[in-house]
């Protein structure tokens, strides 16, 4: 059966600008349909604006505490207008160097405006402005229509105008008072990003802390943090109702463990608590497609319930991240096109949530460790034992990492602080290349770099191994006659 395209790429992410990428580079015939903008939930909801908005955000914070490293600033003036245009200048930029569709169709790639639906397993109906329906098919499909805010079915919600991240970032004038409800890492980065620029902010979370991926000792210290900068946490708490008084909006809340009630006033309020797949419009059931209550079913190499048929990114994943989706998207079209066995690498999948401290993970938790009884040791460095981070007077945080005692074999690692999504991604390339704390150790970093705290704390993995047999034969061999340093604690940190 001929067909018009070799690849059709129904949403134009994340997952679908690098699936169409990879499959017109290896020579298919490619088209790509996206609903809205080239770019998808990264660019124009997710990790561009929010990022931007983090780093004016920042620099308010720094203004502010400048006084501590004898720059007497005073109080930011912030002119939320000004913010606000530059995320949106950020945007246009990496639109427009990256995500345009010029850029793509250069590449022999068909661009197409609409919103794409299963007719059957092969044929597509693209609905195009103006009633215009289009009809395609294809030998191959990709389906990478990513995810959008879940709203929960809070009384009330229904009848405000609440935020999501998808309406945030077109706000003109900043809040007074704004509540979130979601202490996940959407609530957790705009609540420090929109309080460091002045405004009051209360986050409500059903869970009894912050972030509950992460581990919950670095958890507490970020909380902590973000208490001190004026963010207060209503944690283990249900949202029972929301409601409109005049311009003002009434959060009422109960805590379930001690079932009091309260009622908070603000000026706006962002809905962060969770993402579902965008699945509802395609006619998945036309070509046969199973699903789960995530999203699309699909093995290890991105294939649904049919072989030609493969999804990626948001759509089908638990890990809903851009570099995830860009990773799934290039297996693929991979495996798509070229049958060779391209499979998901779901061991190494490093995340970080871009607070400040940063809190960033990869492999297992310690938690996951403990339920399977693995045998691991912890070896883990503060920052404030780091140069760097005591010159930034950046010190608070810590790195974790799990690893065997016997040589080293890295398991999982967790980090709080400054830069823990650049220094996770060390960790990263060692545990998907097998390298060990002892290798990490014998390698040079540079001093003083945030880095060499991933040295630091590959170096407690010789700390441990210090043995008194081994102790006794270095005197032996070298003829040390003075005392060697007390290694009995297993915590100790040189």
């Amino acid at each position: 059966m001929n067909h018009d395209y070799d690849v059709i790429v129904i949403g134009g992410g994340a997952a679908g600008l690098t699936a169409a990428g990879v499959a017109a580079s290896l020579g298919a015939k490619t088209a790509m349909i996206e609903e809205k903008k080239l770019g998808g939930d990264c660019t124009w909801y997710g990790c561009i604006p929010s990022k931007a908005l983090l780093h004016s955000a920042k620099v308010a914070h720094t203004i502010r505490t400048s006084g501590a490293c004898g720059i007497n600033a005073g109080e930011p003036s912030v002119d939320f207008r000004v913010v606000m245009q530059r995320v949106h200048d950020i945007q246009k930029s990496v639109y427009e160097e990256a995500d345009a569709p010029g850029i793509y169709e250069k590449m022999g790639i068909t661009v197409i405006e609409g919103q794409g639906s299963f007719m059957n397993e092969h044929q597509v109906a693209v609905e195009k402005k103006g009633n215009e329906t289009l009809t395609l098919s294809g030998k191959n499909i990709i389906i990478a229509t990513g995810s959008s805010p879940v709203v929960p079915g809070v009384e009330g919600l229904d009848t405000i105008p609440f935020l999501t991240n998808e309406t945030i970032f077109s706000l003109d004038k900043q809040p007074d008072r704004l509540l979130v409800i979601g202490a996940g890492p959407i609530g957790a980065e705009m609540g420090q990003a929109f309080a460091r620029l002045g405004s009051q902010v209360t986050v409500f979370d059903y869970g009894e802390r912050i972030l509950g991926k992460d581990h919950p000792e670095l958890t507490s210290i970020l909380q902590e943090c973000l208490g001190i900068e004026g963010v207060q946490f209503k944690l283990s708490t249900a949202v029972r109702q929301v409601e409109q008084k005049g311009n003002a909006i009434l959060v009422t809340a109960e805590n379930r463990k001690t079932g009091e009630t309260v009622t908070i006033e603000g000026d706006a309020l962002l809905v962060a608590s969770g993402r579902q797949a965008n699945i509802a419009s395609l006619n998945l059931e036309a070509a046969g497609i199973e699903t789960h209550e995530r999203g699309i079913r699909i093995n290890e190499s991105c294939q649904t319930s049919r072989q030609h048929i493969y999804a990626c990114g948001d759509v089908a994943g638990d890990m809903q991240f851009t570099h995830v989706a860009e990773h799934m998207a290039k297996v693929a079209a991979s495996k798509m096109l070229t049958h060779l066995p391209m499979k998901i690498d779901d061991r190494h999948i490093p995340w970080c949530t871009y607070t400040d401290p940063e809190m960033a993970h990869v492999g297992e938790t310690e938690e996951s460790l403990k339920n399977r009884n693995a045998d691991y040791d912890l070896y883990r460095f503060p920052f404030n034992r780091i140069d760097r981070a005591i010159t930034d007077s950046d010190t608070e945080g810590w790195i974790r990492v799990y690893a065997a005692g016997f040589d080293g074999k890295i398991y999982g690692v967790d980090i709080l602080g400054v830069r823990a999504g650049d220094l996770i991604a060390e960790f990263a390339l060692a545990m998907r290349n097998g390298i060990t704390l002892r290798q990490m150790s014998d390698t040079i970093h540079p001093y003083p770099t945030y880095a060499l705290g991933n040295r630091r704390a590959a170096d407690q993995w010789y700390v441990k191994k210090q043995s008194g047999t081994l102790v006794g034969l270095l005197k032996f061999f070298f003829g040390y006659k003075g005392e060697m340093p007390d290694t009995s604690d297993p915590d100790r940190i040189v």
